[in-house]
């Protein structure tokens, strides 16, 4: 007699036998690796916390030289309405003008558009969060200028080439350069240069360490002349001075305390480099040992020394005067 069924029971039959899938379902099967840290997922807290501290780090490096992992030829961005107009004014080489977006146009902004569609600069908009990444954070008013690296003669190539036109009479005036040792006001660089241009010399000359170069500051106070006069790098100061004088090139120190006054500089009408060093500091030990002479100007005796650009200028004008005697 057959069991009768109780009520709601489910009777399921014996599964059997059933085709497989051959292993077309073994990667649905398959881990995905190891879940990502917090601080590399995007949407999590932590990825924001570790941005912002990335953020600040670069600031803290940034205020003791340039901001952390940016090299010494990275481009430049002037800020501000006033720097950029006087910027685009002077001429300094450019190859972007960012604006912000709703910019609050006045007259600097009129005249920084109007001066940078003359020079086919490119005009991008930009965020005003935008614009304070790429400044980190810096007062820049809705306007920036990107400035390009300055591309750097190398300083014997440039003297070597020198010499040797002066050689054949491709150049007028004996080979003349100034170089500078332990300089780093970029506003001296460029009144450097600026004077430099005025009296008919060849080239500046830099170190590649602990010293200045050619910011868009330096752009400004030479007042254009950089577009004249090259501004050379050396890697070792003392060396290229060695190697210029195995050119053939004299070099003469400034110093207020020289055996030779400028009045009496015999060497006017050589090939000559100038060699300046800070207004604090002097000349180093090394750079001192290696000049031909150490030339000093005479000036009152209740004033200690000349700022570097005016104690140039006034070489200059001496070593002009007396070559065209």
């Amino acid at each position: 007699m057959a069991t009768p069924k109780r009520p709601g029971t489910v009777r399921k039959a014996k599964k059997g036998p059933t085709v497989g899938t051959g292993g077309h379902g073994r990667k649905s099967l398959e881990g995905k690796g190891p879940t990502p840290k917090a601080e590399d997922r995007v949407y999590h807290k932590a990825y924001r916390t570790k941005q912002l501290s990335e953020r600040s780090a670069a600031k803290a490096a940034g205020r003791g030289g340039r901001p952390a992992g940016r090299s010494k030829n990275a481009e430049e961005l002037v800020t501000g309405r006033n720097s950029v107009v006087e910027a685009l004014r002077a001429g300094i080489p450019a190859k972007a003008l960012y604006m912000a977006t709703r910019i609050d146009v006045d007259d600097r902004v009129r005249e920084s558009l109007k001066i940078a569609a003359e020079r086919g600069i490119g005009v991008l908009e930009a965020s005003k969060a935008e614009l304070d990444r790429m400044t980190d954070d810096a007062v820049h008013q809705g306007l920036a200028l990107q400035v390009p690296p300055y591309q750097y003669a190398d300083a014997l190539d440039f003297v070597e080439e020198t010499v040797e036109r002066s050689a054949k009479g491709h150049i007028a005036n004996a080979p003349l350069f100034v170089a500078l040792d332990g300089i780093t006001d970029p506003r001296n660089l460029g009144a450097i240069v600026r004077s430099v241009s005025a009296f008919s010399g060849h080239a500046v000359i830099v170190p590649e360490r602990r010293s200045v170069g050619m910011t868009a500051s330096a752009w400004k106070t030479s007042a254009g002349a950089a577009a004249r006069v090259p501004v050379a790098r050396a890697g070792n100061l003392t060396n290229a001075l060695k190697a210029m004088k195995e050119l053939g090139v004299y070099v003469i120190g400034l110093d207020g305390g020289g055996d030779v006054q400028l009045p009496g500089l015999e060497l006017a009408t050589e090939p000559l480099c100038i060699v300046v060093g800070s207004e604090g500091k002097g000349l180093s030990r090394l750079v001192r040992e290696t000049c031909d002479q150490i030339v000093s100007i005479p000036i009152d005796s209740a004033m200690e020394s000349l700022n570097a650009s005016m104690a140039v200028g006034i070489t200059l004008y001496e070593v002009s005067r007396r070559r065209s005697a």
